[in-house]
């Protein structure tokens, strides 16, 4: 990695979770530019971060988090901000932010409530290509 993790923006996702690891691999397909670095909710970077941005690790089982200039972002901010890297038409997403933060928190929740009986749960869920490998801090945590 050519600079340290605290520069790039830092998605922690629970690697376990079928949809989050198809989110991440969504994103790595579709974004902009190769600046997001990934770190896994039960990795020792990612329990790290979320204790310093005041989140416990029970909390990393609501959200994700997208941490960039100092500050975590959860549920569907965390999403908006992913939105906002992504080529088009996939970075259209982000207008969903004029929608109240209440309502598409609401929304987040209980697609995060139902993830695993929905989508599924899979210690090994998560394949990183060779070619990303170097964007995931902690990948055999």
């Amino acid at each position: 990695m050519t600079s340290s993790p605290e520069t790039r923006p830092i998605v922690v996702f629970d690697t376990d979770c079928v949809l989050c690891s198809g989110m991440v691999r969504f994103v790595l397909a579709h974004e902009r530019g190769p600046e997001l670095l990934f770190a896994g909710a039960g990795s020792a970077t990612g329990l790290a971060l979320a204790e310093r941005y005041g989140f416990t690790p029970a909390d990393l089982n609501d959200t994700f988090l997208v941490i960039e200039v100092g500050r975590a972002l959860t549920r569907s901010e965390a999403g908006i901000a992913l939105a906002r890297r992504l080529r088009r038409p996939w970075g259209w997403l982000a207008v969903l932010s004029v929608i109240p933060r209440p309502v598409r928190d609401a929304v987040y929740g209980f697609v995060a409530r139902h993830r695993y009986q929905w989508f599924g749960r899979s210690p090994s869920c998560l394949v990183v290509e060779p070619r990303h490998r170097s964007r995931f801090i902690d990948l055999d945590s």
